[in-house]
């Protein structure tokens, strides 16, 4: 049974856990290939920092992190 990752912003450690994570790459992806500016505005304790590590997990090329999610086979990991 996977554990929840409560208290985790590191999406590492999420997925390198087998902690339940919801997938939000298609978000991620369509918001990078928009081409527009954003301003997250979100309260307390709603994941900006996971959204922050796991776009830097994706900038960085860690491709074996996002293996099984929306954004594995559309993005260039070159």
């Amino acid at each position: 049974m996977q554990q929840l990752g409560l208290d985790t912003q590191s999406f590492e450690n999420l997925r390198n856990n087998e902690c339940v994570y919801v997938d939000k790459t298609e978000v991620i992806y369509r918001m990078i290939t928009g081409g527009r500016i954003y301003f997250l505005s979100r309260p307390r304790r709603f994941g900006k920092s996971l959204l922050v590590s796991t776009l830097e997990a994706l900038f960085k090329g860690q491709k074996d992190l996002f293996e099984g999610l929306y954004i594995y086979d559309k993005w260039d990991w070159e």
